[in-house]
This record gives structure tokens, C-alpha cells and sequence, in this order.
């Protein structure tokens, strides 16, 4: 799913997050409130950053495994068809050697 630039939406969702993490991280350290608060709603932010950020990992692992079953499901598949025709061809070839040592 590639736009016509070339990015694909996954970039484009990592670029969204961490510009959304920057400005979060700005708002919080320059709104007017003490030191305490502050530290607390950095400690809060941290984690639910973490939080999305295993989310998000998590989902894209899940995602390339995926990727990489129905690979690995291609892969057999044509495995199964290129063995089916090499065995067709030596059955002709056999059958046409015969053919031709009796004729």
C-alpha cells in the first residue's frame, strides 16, 4: 500500500507516532506547573508510550509472521506444481523413447 512517493503506510504510521510522542513531550515540558507534576505526567506519558509502543511491535510481528506463512504457503504451492510438471515431462520423455525404439 504505497503512495505515490513511495511511503509505505507503515512508515508513515511511525513517522505520525513519533511526531505525536515529540509534541506531547514539548507540551509537557513547557506547560506552566510545577516540578512535580511535571516528572509525574513525563513518568505517565513514558508508560503509555511503552505501552503502545509493545502494541504496536506486537502487531507488526504479528504481521510479518503472517507474511511469512502465506511465503512460505507460495513457495510450496508452486514447489508442488514445478515438481508435477518435471514428472509429466520425464513420463513423456519415457513414453516417447518407447515409441520411438519400436517404430
Amino acid at each position: 500500500m504505497d503512495d505515490d512517493r513511495g511511503f509505505s503506510a507503515g512508515s508513515v504510521m511511525l513517522a505520525f507516532v513519533l511526531g505525536g510522542i515529540v509534541g506531547a513531550g514539548i507540551a509537557l515540558l513547557t506547560a506552566p506547573q510545577s516540578g512535580r507534576e511535571t516528572r509525574e505526567k513525563i513518568k505517565d506519558f513514558a508508560d503509555e508510550t511503552k505501552k503502545k509502543a509493545t502494541e504496536y511491535a506486537g502487531q507488526v510481528k504479528d504481521k510479518f509472521s503472517h507474511a511469512v506463512e502465506d511465503g512460505k504457503h507460495f513457495v510450496e504451492e508452486k514447489k508442488s506444481l514445478i515438481t508435477s510438471a518435471i514428472d509429466a515431462g520425464k513420463e513423456a520423455y519415457v513414453k516417447e523413447k518407447e515409441k520411438l525404439s519400436k517404430g
